[in-house]
């Protein structure tokens, strides 16, 4: 009895680790062999609200291609380091990153201070990286590996200068930026944009990131008679101080500015001091039928709006899964070469279009605020 027993209890054992055997066989071998993208992302510090929309943007796509199969019959894995919102923090973000080894590309921030950092680390780890920074020269200073998923700084000051002097017909411009790569290139380009309106910068003021008091300039433009304020403003929390002042001083002139205008966290801290004003925003769910789809599963999913800071992140991701599907190939080399091949992929920041430079989107979309909601009033796309 003993022994039948026994024989049993064998047979039992055999029988479980036999299917355990042929659960594993029959799981997909993409399991364990991921195809791992690093992301340097704000975590901490004052844009630390920017980075939380990052990563769930970006995780928000890996989960979309997970649960499809994955590409090349392997999952994304995302890994993400801090960068603590500053340059230095990024350098060290970055090193930690490409140190690993283990990566097949990566994913930079949305400052364009920050890239501007990582850059020589990124050339020399040889690894394709989709950013957000929008300061024209990023994919300009011959670093092949760079790719952008937003539009450009010279699309943007061409659609607010249009907007500004051709649509709403004002000649006297208030320009006001953060001293810093994105909006020292702002400034600049819109400078030299309002020429061909016949309209003129009467005053042009610069600030530090992260100020608290904006007094000086706002008397500054407020002496200076400007019928229209435009800022090329990086954080979404100095948007907000800005405005508050701007209004509270008694300057009444209108305002156009760039997307840290449109972002939930401009709209919630700056309240009706951005009534009324008009932003350029290379996001905005009624743009497109894929933008309005991936704002409905974004707020399905987090229970939050997206703005801009969610939406490149996702299509990032996006982007560099196309392109792998595409080259048949994980190799960096082969990566790079399949993004510049992409033509016409329908994202939710718009059209990509890669050109020789890296840069796949060639236009931004206008929208007003009315009373604390974004409103989409036309999009402009540029052929050069």
């Amino acid at each position: 009895m003993q022994k039948k027993s026994s024989r049993l209890a064998g047979f039992a054992i055999g029988a479980v680790a036999a299917a355990t055997l042929a659960l594993a066989s029959s799981s997909p071998a993409w399991a364990v062999d991921p195809i791992v993208i690093g992301m340097v992302t704000e975590s901490t510090g004052p844009n630390a609200e920017a980075g939380l929309y990052q990563n769930n943007g970006a995780k928000l796509a890996v989960d979309e291609i997970n649960k499809a199969g994955g590409v090349l019959g392997r999952p994304i894995k995302l890994i993400t380091e801090d960068n603590q919102s500053t340059n230095p923090g990024s350098v060290l973000a970055i090193s930690k990153l490409t140190s690993a080894g283990n990566l097949t590309a990566l994913i930079g921030t949305v400052r364009s201070t920050q890239i501007q950092a990582i850059s020589p680390t990124v050339l020399r780890a040889r690894l394709p990286m989709l950013m957000g920074g929008t300061d024209t020269s990023l994919t300009h200073v011959n670093n092949p590996w760079i790719f952008r998923a937003r539009p450009n700084d010279s699309y943007s000051a061409k659609v607010i200068a249009d907007y500004g002097a051709n649509t709403l017909k004002l000649k006297k411009w208030a320009i006001v930026y953060s001293n810093d790569a994105f909006g020292n290139g702002g400034q600049k380009a819109l400078t030299e944009a309002l020429k061909a309106y016949g309209a003129k910068a009467v005053v042009v003021q610069g600030f530090q990131s992260n100020s608290q008091d904006f007094t000086p300039i706002v008397l500054a433009v407020k002496n200076s008679g400007a019928d229209i304020v435009s800022t090329y403003v990086a954080n979404s929390p100095d948007v907000a101080i800005f405005g508050k002042q701007l209004r509270q001083l008694g300057v009444t002139a209108q305002w156009v500015g760039s997307p840290s205008m449109s972002t939930e966290t401009a709209l919630k801290l700056a309240g009706d001091a951005l009534y009324g004003s008009y932003s350029i925003a290379d996001f905005t769910p009624d743009s497109s039928p894929e933008a309005k789809a991936f704002a409905q599963k974004y707020q399905a999913t987090y229970k939050i709006a997206p703005d801009l800071y969610s939406a490149w992140p996702y299509d990032s991701v996006k982007l560099l899964a196309l392109a792998i599907k595409n080259a048949n190939s994980t190799k960096p080399d082969d990566i790079a070469k399949a993004l510049h091949a992409i033509k016409g992929y329908r994202g939710v920041e718009g059209v990509y279009t890669f050109d020789q430079h890296g840069d796949g989107l060639h236009g931004y979309n206008v929208v007003k605020n009315d009373h604390g909601k974004i409103v989409f009033v036309k999009h402009t796309d540029f052929n050069d």
